[in-house]
């Protein structure tokens, strides 16, 4: 197990009477203090670890990217992501994430790429964040969080758009596909039709 996937893996392990349910990221260099709050108030839970290039493109060709999506990347950090989407396919993207430190570099990022016009970061929490009008979404979170998020993406996503994570399942919802790429794995779902 990589040291990525177990910073992430420990982080999930913690009683559920510590978990908020919020998602923040914090930066490496930060991952040794104690908790840095994200918004006054909130605790990080969630700890920033960017996701290798190489594991970014394999998610979007997972999900089958095109010009014609919206990709949106629940808890952006560098905005790695989105950015990289809107400069391989010429898409539209979003990314949300609690740290507005984060979210300053992720604009930061897409302005020296050149697709500040295709993109937009927001201050915001995942479980309360718009997110209905994604074709894509992206995340690289924690086994619990992935599954409290679970009943929202079935909820507000249409059908057909599509939902990559990075490292963790969904519990009982079987991923269409899973792809291995170096020491990671990445999932893939469809939001089903509505019964």
């Amino acid at each position: 197990m990589t040291s990525r996937r177990r910073l992430l893996f420990g982080a999930a392990l913690l009683p559920a009477a510590q978990a908020l349910p919020a998602v923040t990221l914090f930066a490496p260099e930060e991952a040794s203090a104690d908790v840095r709050p994200g918004e006054p108030g909130r605790p990080l839970d969630v700890p920033y670890v960017p996701t290798p290039m190489k594991v970014v493109d394999a998610m979007l060709d997972l999900a089958q990217v095109t010009k014609n999506d919206l990709v949106y990347d629940l808890g952006c950090g560098d905005g790695r992501i989105v950015v990289r989407a809107a400069q391989r396919f010429g898409c539209r993207g979003v990314g949300v994430d609690l740290d507005p430190q984060r979210v300053a570099e992720a604009r930061a990022n897409a302005k020296k790429a050149g697709v500040a016009q295709l993109t937009q970061f927001e201050v915001g929490d995942v479980f309360e964040f718009d997110i209905a009008p994604a074709t894509v979404v992206t995340m690289y979170l924690l086994p619990g969080i992935n599954l409290q998020l679970r009943p929202r993406l079935l909820k507000e996503l249409r059908p057909g758009t599509r939902i990559v994570s990075h490292d963790f399942d969904m519990g009982d919802w079987t991923p269409q596909r899973h792809v291995d790429v170096d020491r990671s794995r990445i999932y893939l779902w469809t939001v089903p039709p509505r019964s």
